[in-house]
């Protein structure tokens, strides 16, 4: 998720007001200026999900966390103990060919709004077509780093999980940063920070040095065997 290599930018995301407040008001103006005709995503393309998957794994490498999509196993681990009754808006960063936004429109309800961001034109052509009749779900094309900024100019100022598919330890040290403290900013009291890993624990430090509680759930039905980091009580940025 052979499309031609698109290259990130990682500016620091904008913060995020509180519901309501006048700033996040203007700074939803300010995304919408900055960004006014964002990039079409790829035309919907043909071919089974795990191709796709390799192709972009093979073309961009640290960009993509992994060579196949997640299991049904990853994805039902990743949303387990997220309370469906009382979720209003979750986001889903780095989504590829969606098998767990595929479990969260099982589960969720009409009412909860789940917006999905995917920076791959191919794989987000995939997605904007497989959920195109799905109301509570919004498909961007666009940078995880700045997911702040998309959230507010679609007038979302919280979201009560965060779902990350993103392979952040590859990520500039400036790039995870700003993902994170946009995540911290952005999710509700209560909610969590959700990272998904094909590499079993090895990072269970470097989340560490940015939250309190880190609990690794493994998977070992997946390709490769993963599991799920579940994130609560941010630190702040790291020391250097």
């Amino acid at each position: 998720m052979t499309p031609p290599t698109v290259t990130p930018h990682y500016p620091a995301t904008t913060p995020v007001a509180p519901h309501g407040a006048p700033e996040a008001k203007a700074e939803v103006k300010t995304a919408e200026k900055t960004n006014p005709n964002p990039p079409a995503p790829a035309k919907a393309p043909k071919g089974p999900d795990w191709w796709l998957m390799m192709k972009a794994f093979l073309t961009q490498g640290k960009r993509i966390a992994s060579f196949a999509p997640s299991s049904r196993f990853m994805a039902r681990k990743i949303i387990d103990g997220i309370d469906w009754a009382t979720a209003k808006n979750i986001v889903e960063l780095g989504a590829g060919t969606g098998p767990i936004t595929a479990e969260m429109v099982k589960r969720a309800r009409p009412e909860t709004k789940i917006v999905v961001i995917e920076l791959d034109p191919v794989l987000c052509g995939r997605l904007q077509d497989r959920f195109r009749g799905t109301p509570n779900v919004e498909v961007i094309l666009g940078d995880a780093t700045k997911f702040g900024e998309l959230l507010l100019a679609r007038g979302i100022p919280k979201v009560d999980h965060v779902l990350s598919g993103l392979p952040l330890p590859s990520f500039p040290a400036a790039a995870r940063d700003a993902v994170l403290e946009t995540a911290a900013k952005t999710i509700a009291e209560g909610g969590t920070f959700r990272q998904l890993t094909v590499m079993p624990l090895i990072y269970y430090k470097l989340y560490r040095r940015y939250f309190e509680s880190v609990r690794f759930r493994f998977v070992p039905f997946n390709l490769p065997p993963g599991g799920v980091y579940v994130c609560r009580g941010y630190r702040g940025l790291p020391t250097k």
